[in-house]
């Protein structure tokens, strides 16, 4: 689905308190009890938020992802904005790699008129949007195909990536835990990720404000292995400090 932005604030409550009965997200959004059932009905269906009686949850699941298509839609104008600001401090002729997810895939889009880049990938999206720009090359990881995202996962391109050392590393994530940790939920994607962490010369974040306390099963890094977090809203407590403690310099892409 392609959630509206009445959708989405209900989803950033939910996430911020965990629940919400169907009478306290009515009185937070000012809308009436029907349209709140709608909205919970269709992101229920397109596996967003779980009902229960009474109110809904966010989903538990720390195994398994979002469809990639329901995540190109989710929080589509933050991720813009992201790019954006990712997009305005990287310099042309420089070095790249970006790795699997829809928010490096919108940094994609805003590369396509810089000059001189050399972007290496493990995104196929990514490859097939940057091909659009004649004064960009980039070189693709082999490796296995996932048919759901078009990432490229497995030991072959942890190999590939190995090749290489790049100016600037921008990679996505699942999740960032209270405890500082950057998680996701493929552990053959983790991997490929951390090579591409060892291998960059510094290494940006960008991660729109519902990774904030959002659990995934596998461990990729941690904040100190970070350089710069490009977000989209001020993080939330205890984050702020969690950075500041981790000297990652916090950019928030603000509308």
């Amino acid at each position: 689905m392609n959630a509206n932005p009445r959708q989405l604030k209900l989803m950033d409550v939910v996430r911020a308190q965990g629940s919400a009965s169907v009478e306290n997200l009515a009185d937070t959004l000012q809308v009436t009890l029907q349209t709140v059932r709608r909205d919970v009905q269709r992101l229920a269906e397109a596996g967003l938020l779980t009902r229960f009686h009474g109110g809904v949850r966010v989903p538990t699941s720390t195994i398994e992802n979002i469809a990639h298509q329901q995540r190109e839609n989710l929080h589509a104008e933050g991720k813009a904005r992201i790019a954006q600001a990712i997009a305005e401090r990287i310099p042309n002729g420089c070095s790249l790699i970006l790795n699997i997810g829809t928010t490096t895939e919108a940094v994609a889009r805003s590369l396509l008129q810089h000059k001189g880049l050399r972007v290496i990938t493990n995104n196929l999206n990514v490859a097939a949007i940057l091909c659009g720009n004649g004064d960009c090359e980039v070189i693709v990881a082999g490796g296995v195909v996932r048919p759901r995202d078009r990432g490229i996962v497995g030991e072959a391109a942890v190999d590939f990536i190995r090749q290489f050392r790049v100016d600037i590393a921008v990679i996505g994530i699942s999740g960032i835990e209270l405890d500082g940790s950057l998680r996701d939920f493929d552990y053959r994607e983790v991997k490929v990720a951390q090579t591409i962490i060892e291998h960059a010369r510094e290494v940006w974040l960008a991660a729109d404000n519902s990774k904030f306390n959002r659990p995934a099963m596998v461990e990729l890094a941690r904040l100190d292995q970070i350089d710069r977090l490009f977000t989209d809203a001020a993080p939330p407590e205890p984050f702020t400090g969690l950075l500041e403690d981790a000297d990652v310099s916090c950019h928030i892409a603000l509308p």
